[in-house]
């Protein structure tokens, strides 16, 4: 029996595709779930335009790919002139990931990617999808910077024996562009987890290449950690663990998901874990709890921890997750992280120092 919902409590979604067939299929998935209303569908951003003043949805689910005016162009409408949770559906193709990397970093909370089978194989991702759009509706909107500045921070002065780890998932994508782009080129070497579909995290490693200061590159086994280098954990099919120190090298390994996820941040910050003081760790906006025992595991071990604080992040979850642990030592909004890491690189004293404060 079809469990009900009252009208009020339910995440209210206006679908934009210019696929009539596409149209019906999301419909479809999503009113399945009792807890998700559809409340229309539009074939093109003017149409969309007119029915979000009309019907006020909580979430907007927006095809990257249409004629006329293209999802990039009206989400950056959108987020200018009335920031509201967005999830993108993008094509599973080269051109189709550089696009939906853009929209991430334009503030579109999540991207399901379509996939290569059509309706059928989009049905096997429903569930994924549903998740999504209700993930969505318990986002927390915040106004996007479309500027991305290069570092104010002078180079020089990073520990070179240090190691930073990342995680982060819903939001992560934009915050790590926030990040990134206002660190020194010659940072340790940092390790990052960031949840996304496979097909994406090579594009992501890519774009961050060409916009921040430091080389960033998708990580790939075996590989030897370098200053000045940020390296992205691929999506979908290993975790990426921290072997042999700081001297060490990455190492990916296909093993079955952790915390319920394939890179998981849980796993990376075990793995440097045993690095103790010479590491630091940084949980970021994310839906969910991974990363929060791993990052429990290197508080204890004497590393410094950081928790992006409620109100930056878009979602609230992995922070949290990690603070009622007792895993995080300092939190620090998306603003002042940067400076927050930057200090933490700086020899020894400041990372005491921020740890006592």
């Amino acid at each position: 029996m079809r469990e009900t919902i009252p009208v009020g409590q339910r995440t209210r979604v206006l679908i934009v595709d210019d696929s009539a067939a596409m149209r019906a299929i999301l419909k479809k998935i999503l009113q399945a779930d009792p807890r998700i209303d559809v409340v229309g569908t539009a074939a093109d951003a003017e149409i969309a335009r007119r029915m979000l003043k009309e019907l006020n949805p909580d979430v907007l689910l927006l095809d990257v790919e249409m004629p006329g005016t293209d999802g990039i162009t009206f989400l950056q409408k959108i987020m200018r002139l009335k920031p509201m949770p967005v999830v993108m559906c993008s094509s599973l193709t080269a051109k189709g990931t550089d696009t939906t990397i853009e929209a991430m970093r334009l503030g579109a909370v999540e991207c399901i990617g379509k996939p290569a089978g059509g309706a059928d194989a989009l049905l096997r991702e429903a569930k994924t999808l549903r998740e999504a759009v209700k993930a969505a509706a318990r986002s927390t909107m915040r106004p996007i910077s479309h500027d991305l500045p290069r570092a104010a921070a002078p180079t020089g002065g990073c520990d070179p024996e240090l190691v930073i780890a990342i995680g982060a998932s819903t939001g992560g994508v934009e915050a790590l562009f926030s990040l990134l782009s206002a660190l020194p080129p010659d940072i340790p070497p940092t390790l990052v987890v960031q949840h996304m579909p496979g097909l994406f995290t090579s594009g992501f490693a890519a774009r961050l290449d060409r916009t921040c200061p430091m080389r960033v590159t998708e990580a790939r086994d075996g590989e030897k950690l370098m200053p000045g280098t940020v390296y992205i954990a691929p999506g979908s099919d290993a975790h990426m663990e921290l072997y042999g120190g700081r001297h060490g090298h990455i190492r990916l390994r296909a093993t079955a998901a952790v915390s319920g996820h394939r890179p998981s941040a849980d796993v990376l910050f075990r793995s440097c874990a045993s690095l103790g003081k010479k590491a630091v760790g940084v949980i970021m906006t994310g839906m969910g709890k991974d990363g929060a025992q791993g990052l429990h595991a290197m508080h204890k071990a004497g590393a410094l921890t950081l928790g992006q604080d409620e109100n930056s992040c878009v979602i609230y979850g992995m922070p949290r997750a990690a603070k009622l642990l007792g895993a995080i030592t300092r939190e620090v909004s998306l603003d002042a992280l940067p400076k927050a890491l930057l200090r933490a690189c700086r020899e020894p004293l400041g990372r005491e120092i921020m740890g006592t404060n």
